[in-house]
């Protein structure tokens, strides 16, 4: 087998390379520029030394005068990634607290949730709501009758939500006397832009939505706080509020509508003790509930996706949570219960809560998914200090359709 050599260099090679060193000023550089091994490249040097071949003028040659315009573009270029990296260092603890006026950093979960005294056997309600999808519209002669949702019927689900929280926990468990109520954010609150198709049939333009939703937010948990005395509400960002086509990683929460939802809610409720709203800096949210840890996340990065006929959106997120488990364990976050969305689905199991949704069914559940028809469902459920989540409840916002009739055709004779 005969191995190819690199033919001995020329004194037009050897002066080449003196140059390029001079203008670059590393062996690396130099070498990388003509395209030879480092090794090569520091023998041609040598080679020219021994010659006493010198640089001549880089600005003379029309090869240097590239090689300088190359560097000059590679400094600008440097120069408009440090200019985004000092962008994108707009700190949460910045936007908080020099845009919002809100302090430096997160609240943390007040004491009340972790206090276990004269606490009764009933618990600490704990509701999620997710997956609002506010803005969105579904037309029901789209998805057969099953659904139908608009702002008017967001506004109508919002408030039979609150209604029905009360009513159940005041109504429906025995010594209803809590210390007040958990009220978790999991994301996907609003419509948003992600896709070309929800741009064109949205009700109306994000911000205008955004304003809606916080107003209906701020109502629904003054209203809370009235009745129990005590909210608590963590918040996540999901995926639909982004601002950008795919999905990012880094900074992921100030490109999102729900953390600037989440901070205009804190920053609205600043005066009232009654109300704490924490926005981790994070996409997660770990607090605690007299003793049982949860962890809030939206969903869609739990590492798994997928699914089948057979157990539908179980898989991936049973594999979900074994992953984002093990990677809460290694850096010191163990929870014991992780609550999501994203899946509009209402799957209760023993270490995962999977929330339904208040949008319902919709055009991409029904074509894209072949998903099975749901009701618009949130959860409720009680955090006992000895049991943990317990009496889970789904809050069903609308009531069952009649299921259509099967049409037959009848073949003329």
């Amino acid at each position: 087998m005969t191995v190819s050599r690199r033919p001995p260099a020329t004194d037009a090679d050897l002066q080449r390379a003196v140059n390029l060193y001079e203008v670059v000023g590393s062996i690396s550089g130099g070498a990388r520029q003509m395209g030879v091994a480092h090794q090569t490249f520091s023998g041609w040097l040598k080679q020219a030394k021994a010659k006493g071949i010198k640089p001549g003028q880089a600005t003379e040659t029309e090869e240097h005068a590239q090689v300088i315009q190359g560097f000059r573009d590679r400094i600008r270029e440097l120069e408009l990634q440090l200019r985004t990296i000092r962008r994108d260092s707009l700190t949460a603890q910045t936007v908080r607290k020099t845009i919002l006026d809100l302090k430096a950093q997160p609240p943390k979960p007040p004491k009340w949730t972790i206090d276990k005294k004269s606490l009764g056997q009933t618990g600490v309600p704990l509701t999620v709501w997710s997956d609002w999808h506010w803005g969105e519209v579904v037309d029901p002669a789209q998805v057969n009758g099953i659904n139908e949702y608009n702002l008017e019927i967001g506004h109508q689900r919002a408030r039979r939500l609150v209604d029905r929280v009360v009513n159940l926990c005041k109504n429906h468990m025995v010594n209803p006397d809590y210390p007040g109520i958990v009220v978790c954010l999991g994301g996907d609150m609003l419509s948003g832009d992600i896709h070309a198709e929800l741009s064109a049939t949205n009700e109306l333009p994000t911000m205008p939505v955004f304003l809606d939703l916080f107003e209906v937010l701020a109502w629904a948990l003054e209203t809370l706080a009235d009745e129990f005395g005590r909210v608590f509400v963590p918040v996540v960002p999901g995926n639909h509020s982004r601002l950008s086509a795919k999905p990012i990683y880094k900074g992921r929460n100030y490109s999102n509508w729900d953390w600037l939802l989440g901070c205009f809610l804190e920053r609205h409720f600043v005066r009232d003790d009654r109300i704490k709203v924490m926005v981790p800096e994070g996409t997660d949210a770990h607090f605690e509930v007299v003793g049982h840890r949860f962890l809030l996340s939206h969903g869609d990065s739990l590492g798994a996706r997928g699914g089948d006929g057979i157990i539908g959106a179980v898989g991936p997120i049973i594999r979900g949570d074994v992953k984002t488990r093990g990677q809460s364990e290694a850096m010191g976050l163990a929870y014991d219960t992780l609550l999501i969305g994203h899946w509009h689905q209402s799957i209760p199991m023993p270490r995962v809560v999977v929330n339904g949704c208040l949008v319902g069914y919709n055009e991409y559940a029904q074509l894209a998914l072949r998903a099975r028809p749901e009701p618009p469902t949130q959860s409720l459920m009680f955090i006992h200090p000895q049991y943990g989540p317990t009496a889970y409840w789904p809050i069903y916002l609308e009531d069952p359709r009649p299921k259509a009739k099967a049409q037959w055709v009848s073949w003329p004779e």
